[in-house]
């Protein structure tokens, strides 16, 4: 693993992640309930060789919800820290050893541990506390597993009026096997269609790992 001290959002963050498949959106590339190929990997594809040819990052508008979160982040690792009596770190910007695929950890626990914090609507995260919200990132998380070969991670869902719910999730082989497969069909399949865009006179512009 290598693991970059970026700040999440930050103009060296998004560089850091130009062009790579990144665990947030491996939905988009395994479908989660039967880990076959997904429909949308084609689009997917196309959206991360944008930003390969382009040398900038195309990111979608976040919701409310997701910039909640974001403010609410510092509230919940203080949180987790006391509850939890640890210390944690930033996650920065996390890849593969040969630097292809990446995630973005919210923060890494000691040596063995990481933590995914979600901030959801009231309705959600009651949800949650009634349930589990690991099926809800399934890939997030255990392709987080997978990137950092890390040995656990808790999915936090946190409201500043409730009480937070914890979720320990260890790895599970089949779905990193499944990943692996996806993942590195997806990768030739990015290889060869740079290479056709390279011949129709597309100058890539990225100089990121993805390059």
């Amino acid at each position: 693993m290598r693991h970059l001290k970026v700040e999440f959002g930050s103009p060296e963050w998004l560089h850091a992640r130009l062009g790579l498949p990144t665990a947030s959106c491996f939905e988009k590339v395994l479908t989660p309930k039967t880990l076959k190929p997904s429909a949308q990997s084609v689009g997917y594809m196309n959206h991360l060789l944008a930003e390969w040819a382009l040398g900038i990052p195309l990111q979608s508008d976040g919701t409310d919800f997701m910039e909640r979160g974001i403010q609410l982040e510092g509230e919940a690792v203080r949180l987790y820290e006391m509850e939890r009596d640890v210390d944690t770190q930033a996650g920065g910007f996390c890849t593969t050893d040969d630097g292809r695929i990446g995630c973005s950890p919210d923060r890494l626990v000691g040596e063995d541990g990481g933590l995914e914090i979600k901030s959801p609507a009231p309705h959600t995260h009651i949800r949650y506390l009634l349930g589990s919200p690991v099926d809800d990132y399934l890939l997030q998380v255990q392709g987080s597993l997978w990137v950092t070969k890390r040995k656990w991670w808790d999915v936090m869902s946190y409201h500043p009026d409730m009480p937070a719910k914890y979720v320990r999730v260890l790895p599970y082989p089949v779905i990193h096997e499944a990943l692996d497969s996806a993942l590195q069909g997806f990768l030739a399949q990015m290889d060869a269609a740079k290479d056709q865009l390279r011949a129709l006179g597309v100058i890539p512009q990225t100089t990121s790992m993805a390059a």
